[in-house]
């Protein structure tokens, strides 16, 4: 029989990919922990969790005990076996180790995620890659191996199946997603060795469900380990704010039941799984703040490697996270960065800043071939970076697209993206438009500035800008940094002062 390698496995079988930890946290952290506040219905819920879910064997031992009502870290693991590798022997190897602090008394929630491809040591076997523990000894060995690298105590360990994230984001009717450039493997004509998870997905800001969702967040093949976290993390970041706590309690049994039939984890207890729901929904208030580890990559190879300076850094961010709570969590509001953007705000005129160039003729032919599809105004930039250029990531798909967005209430609306490559693996800025006014990635900007007679809404991420939109009376337009932010705030600042109406 041939095994479709693409084929969603039944319940139980094959593990999430690194990309779907993404949606796993989304019910972790929203679905099922606000679950909690159906006192009522508490029994219930803990009864689903006993009776559907899957326990992991052999780490009750190894686990740090936390006393009741204290902060707790998961580890959420994932692993790399493909599907059709289900039925052959040996043992996978973990593609993906995510650390969860949940502690109400915190601003945030942190999330952490380790490389797959550190040199670590592994106790008992020696150096290697952190990704091979769990073939060496499963969750058991894996979770010793997060503890002794970060010396952080790990309360609960979750590993994740992929059934349920494909579930989980239809059951909460889909995720809004700013897509940065265009995503496309096809296996046809190609080896068995040579083969990989198929994508087809356009770029711009769509609404992605199930399988769709599934094939953008576990990409992993054309960038680096940092640009699927990024992208991980960007999708957990839209995903977390397109859900509202009623739309989520009024569902809550089906997403604690998916959430306890894709999951195999320690907590089996009515006390464990009663004190971790409670936990969950204190914190489930809060902001997911990343905490990004700081890994280099060893001479002559695709290794990483982290300083114990580094990694201690990473431990202590992730044990004490903070942000600002609200609408604008993600702005920085230390005096440094209050002077900085006020400082901007003075110059938002004037030379170009270092690595822009002025680039108006191929700004204007991507926004011609933009406005002979779509009746919208169109918008372009007249910069952009020095390296790189209009690129969607396929030669054979051109750098603008125009289509259609439907919002929740299925009305229409026209809209385009500009794909711009930095001329680095994975890494893509753009320029997207839409006549749809309240599209959710625009809600709560972290403050405005006035540039050239018009404003601008900007959202930052922690001191970087992830966008900068501009609002007219017909629609609005944004510019979208890369998922690692790798443009500065002048750089971004400069290309959306540069938006030109066409014809004008």
């Amino acid at each position: 029989m041939t095994i479709d390698p693409n084929k969603p496995p039944r319940p139980g079988r094959g593990v999430l990919k690194k990309s779907a930890l993404a949606g796993v946290l989304i019910v972790l952290l929203t679905a099922t922990t606000v679950a909690s506040a159906a006192l009522l219905e508490v029994d219930q819920l803990v009864n689903i969790v006993r009776n559907e879910g899957q326990s992991i064997p052999g780490v009750k031992n190894v686990l740090d005990n936390v006393d009741a009502g204290g902060a707790q870290t998961i580890l959420v693991i994932g692993s790399d076996r493909r599907y059709v590798d289900s039925d052959t022997k040996g043992a996978a190897r973990s593609d993906t180790l995510m650390l969860v602090r949940l502690d109400p008394n915190k601003a945030a929630t942190a999330v952490v995620s380790i490389p797959r491809d550190l040199k670590v040591d592994i106790p008992g076997y020696g150096s290697d890659k952190i990704n091979a523990a769990f073939s060496l000894g499963g969750p058991k060995l894996t979770l010793k191996t997060v503890r002794d690298l970060l010396g952080i105590q790990i309360n609960h360990i979750v590993e994740v199946n992929f059934g349920g994230f494909q579930r989980a984001v239809n059951r909460l009717k889909c995720v809004y997603v700013d897509v940065d450039h265009r995503y496309y493997h096809s296996n046809a004509g190609l080896a068995p060795a040579a083969q990989y998870a198929e994508i087809n997905l356009k770029p711009g800001y769509q609404k992605l469900c199930g399988l769709q969702s599934l094939d953008y967040v576990r990409f992993r093949h054309a960038d680096s380990d940092f640009v699927r976290s990024a992208r991980q993390q960007d999708f957990l970041r839209q995903a977390k704010g397109q859900f509202s706590l009623s739309s989520l309690l009024g569902d809550r049994k089906e997403l604690v039941r998916i959430f306890a039939r894709y999951t195999r984890t320690d907590v089996r207890s009515n006390d464990a799984i009663l004190q971790l729901l409670k936990l969950a929904f204190l914190s489930s208030k809060n902001p997911i703040r990343e905490i990004h580890f700081p890994a280099t990559e060893l001479p002559g190879g695709s290794d990483l490697t982290a300083s114990p300076t580094a990694l201690q850094t990473v431990a202590d961010e992730f044990e004490n996270a903070q942000a600002t709570p609200g609408a604008k969590q993600t702005g920085d509001k230390s005096k440094k960065a209050r002077k900085a953007r006020k400082k901007q705000k003075t110059k938002s005129s004037g030379a170009l800043p270092a690595g822009i160039t002025a680039d108006k003729s191929e700004g204007e032919s991507q926004a011609i071939a933009a406005a002979t599809k779509t009746a919208m105004q169109v918008y372009y930039p007249a910069v952009r970076l020095s390296s790189g250029g209009y690129s969607s990531g396929e030669s054979d798909f051109p750098a603008t697209r125009a289509y259609r967005i439907k919002d929740r209430s299925k009305q229409g609306f026209s809209a385009y993206r500009m794909v711009l490559s930095t001329g680095e693996a994975g890494q893509y800025y753009g320029i997207q438009g839409t006549t749809w006014k309240a599209p959710p990635l625009l809600d709560s900007p972290s403050e405005t500035m006035r540039m050239r007679g018009r404003s601008y809404e900007l959202f930052y991420d922690g001191t970087r800008l992830r966008l900068v939109a501009l609002r007219t009376s017909k629609g609005v337009y944004w510019v979208s940094n890369t998922l690692s932010q790798t443009l500065t705030n002048p750089q971004m600042l400069a290309i959306a002062r540069s938006l030109t109406s066409l014809g004008s």
